[in-house]
């Protein structure tokens, strides 16, 4: 490894460095800097500075624009149904189902990307996303008053079967649309400079934990195979060990983000109206079938098999 010259990998990122995204690949990149000892440098991009959205990215990785990328899973459902899957509607409803689905989930993430020229290296999972909003929402026609920021197509769909009016708009792409006054909710979990962001705008945030969805670091799988075998194990192992780190830093994260937003004057509803709870259920049950039809049938078995075991550990 000695002999070959410094190599240096961009690794683009629309969400804050703040965000534990953003604090993940900084992390990689620290740890496979230091493990070989420089020869391999990976420079994190974080705010979408290199001009990619998430939905941009997995193509950008694929045709070797970037090396690396970190994108946000929901938003990469037009490039495969299974990238949706941690994204779907109050499927998982803690931490411990999440990292169920994932891990039963994650040969087929990696068959996804390896079809488009990238290898998975890890992943970061998101606080579970609720409504951030300008005045208290809890019932069904508080909701359909709306026009909610959404970040994919199903959860568009989901809140358009309330009534509302929904956007599906990139982070990096948000600002300006609140700015215009366009959006008055927003769907996110709002971490870290994402929630600052945020709580400067929306004073309210109901807990509805709607999903706890991933994103996903990869690399271009010529640039993978082109290095040697140790510089891979290096690799490999920085991304375990930041796999690691981010399903572990998000156990305390919730907190950390509820003590920020209070410290800032947003009120926290996290006891959510039966009435609006069944409609979101309903309108989910609805949004599942329809991902279902396009998944196909080793999608939907993972679905339900995590399903089936949440039940039989009485986590609902």
């Amino acid at each position: 490894m000695d002999a070959n010259p410094p190599t240096r990998w961009l690794l683009a990122n629309e969400y804050p460095a703040t965000s534990l995204s953003g604090e993940g690949d900084a992390h990689f990149a620290q740890l496979v800097s230091a493990a070989t000892r420089g020869r391999l440098s990976i420079d994190a991009r974080p705010d979408a500075s290199l001009g990619y959205k998430s939905r941009e990215q997995v193509q950008a990785v694929a045709r070797g624009e970037i090396a690396m990328a970190d994108s946000f899973a929901g938003a990469l459902a037009e490039e495969h149904p299974i990238f949706a899957l941690s994204s779907l509607p109050f499927v998982v409803a803690n931490l411990g189902e999440a990292r169920a689905l994932y891990e039963a989930a994650r040969a087929a993430y990696g068959t996804a990307f390896a079809d488009r020229n990238q290898n998975l290296l890890y992943s970061t999972p998101w606080p579970a996303s609720g409504l951030w909003t300008r005045a208290p929402v809890n019932a069904p026609g508080q909701i359909a008053a709306l026009t909610i920021r959404t970040y994919d197509r199903i959860s568009s769909e989901l809140f358009a079967r309330l009534g509302a009016r929904t956007r599906i708009v990139s982070f990096s792409e948000l600002a300006p649309r609140l700015a215009s006054g366009e959006i008055d909710a927003v769907l996110s979990s709002g971490d870290g400079g994402a929630g600052h962001a945020l709580r400067g705008r929306f004073p309210s945030f109901t807990d509805i934990r709607y999903a706890i969805p991933l994103s996903f670091t990869t690399v271009n799988l010529d640039l993978w195979n082109f290095l040697d075998a140790q510089t891979r194990a290096i690799v490999e192992g920085a991304a375990l060990e930041t796999e690691a780190r981010q399903w572990h830093a998000l156990e305390g994260r919730l907190a950390i983000n509820c003590a920020r937003m209070r410290a800032q004057g947003v009120a926290i509803e996290t006891e959510v109206a039966p009435e609006l709870r069944a409609k979101l259920r309903e309108a989910a049950r609805e949004a599942i079938e329809a991902w279902v039809a396009l998944a196909g049938p080793e999608a939907a078995s993972l679905l339900e098999s995590t399903r089936a075991k949440a039940l039989q550990g009485g986590a609902r």
